[in-house]
């Protein structure tokens, strides 16, 4: 018969480039782009911008994994930032996109930790750097919840892994 084919080994075989999952793996992508709306009169990406671009990436990557916000809401939950830090590294600038990378670092709680990147499109330079904290409040009672709603809790835990 004909010759065999050499076999690759399995892939659990392959060791895994640990430097590299370090900076990719966990972060939700958002792409946004500088309107005049969002800018000074020199076209620079007024401060308060970002903040509105940091939100809109942390929604849509609940939305991603199941929790849509309105939900929340509407079952008397919310989560407001209870602090933020903000680092601007580099001006955006009107008309230039920039890629917002999100996750959530850590779960403690009704305390919910989250990390962020902005960076440039070409080239891709560092803009921004965050972290936020959010905490589950009853919306009804106006205090903070003893835990989170269970589905928010299992959603939550697999964007952790």
């Amino acid at each position: 018969m004909g010759q065999e084919q050499p076999q690759l080994p399995p892939t659990r075989a392959i060791a895994p480039d640990n430097a590299l999952r370090a900076k990719t793996e966990g972060w939700f992508e958002y792409l946004v782009k500088a309107q005049p709306h969002h800018t000074d009169y020199g076209g620079v990406v007024w401060h308060g911008a970002y903040l509105t671009w940091l939100e809109e990436a942390r929604v849509e990557c609940l939305r991603s994994i199941g929790i849509d916000f309105a939900e929340l809401v509407k079952v008397g939950c919310d989560l407001p930032v209870v602090d933020l830090s903000v680092r601007y590294h580099r001006a955006l600038r009107l008309g230039q996109s920039a890629v917002i990378k999100t996750r959530m670092l850590e779960m403690t709680g009704v305390r919910i930790d989250w990390d962020y990147q902005m960076v440039g499109l070409d080239p891709q330079v560092l803009l921004l750097t965050a972290k936020v904290t959010l905490v589950a409040v009853d919306r009804d009672k106006g205090k903070i919840m003893r835990r989170l709603p269970p589905t928010v809790k299992d959603a939550l835990v697999q964007l952790s892994r």
